[in-house]
């Protein structure tokens, strides 16, 4: 009875900390607009920034479907800075050499950084990509599933886009969604 009571809990623990370690494994890595202009300079990957607002379901929903696919995490935690930018935040934020602020008085005001990088068009929830220099590449609007995420990331972190048309690229992409439960 005893021997069956440590095997008990000896696998109990072994499940438990396999369930941990496959958690954190699928968790992107977030940090913050300014950390990844900073990162570049010693670390340099394209940056990924997902826009979103508090109050926008299709940014959780995103966040809950998305983001916590294992080879989407592995892409953003391994190959890019991953970047979250609330749109209505109120931190200031330096980019190449200007201070954007939110300077709205009521709390759904955007930022100036979100309207610069958005290009005007406040869609949430928007990934904007940015090269190795910081410079913006690309906007995409809109809630994305892992299916569809997944050929834009190789796209841009393979810099593909410099030489191939989306649809060429996408016509011979073979995603890795299949084999990442296997």
């Amino acid at each position: 009875m005893r021997s069956t009571a440590k095997i008990l809990i000896l696998l109990i623990g072994a499940i438990f900390s396999e369930s941990l370690f496959a958690q954190n494994s699928e968790s992107v890595k977030w940090i913050g607009i300014e950390e990844a202009m900073t990162l570049n300079k010693t670390q340099p990957r394209k940056i990924f920034i997902d826009v979103y607002t508090d109050w926008c379901g299709w940014c959780k929903k995103m966040d809950a479907n998305t983001f916590t696919n294992p080879v989407i995490a592995d892409y953003l935690s391994n190959k890019f800075h991953a970047v979250k930018l609330n749109a209505e935040g109120r931190k200031d934020i330096v980019y190449k050499g200007k201070t954007y602020k939110n300077k709205g008085q009521n709390t759904r005001s955007p930022h100036e950084f979100a309207i610069a990088i958005l290009q005007g068009r406040l869609s949430y929830p928007s990934i904007v990509f940015m090269d190795e220099n910081n410079n913006p590449i690309t906007v995409v609007p809109g809630y994305l599933r892992p299916e569809q995420l997944e050929p834009i990331l190789e796209f841009i972190v393979s810099d593909a886009y410099k030489t191939q048309k989306w649809e060429d690229f996408r016509a011979k992409f073979v995603s890795k969604l299949g084999t990442a439960n296997k």
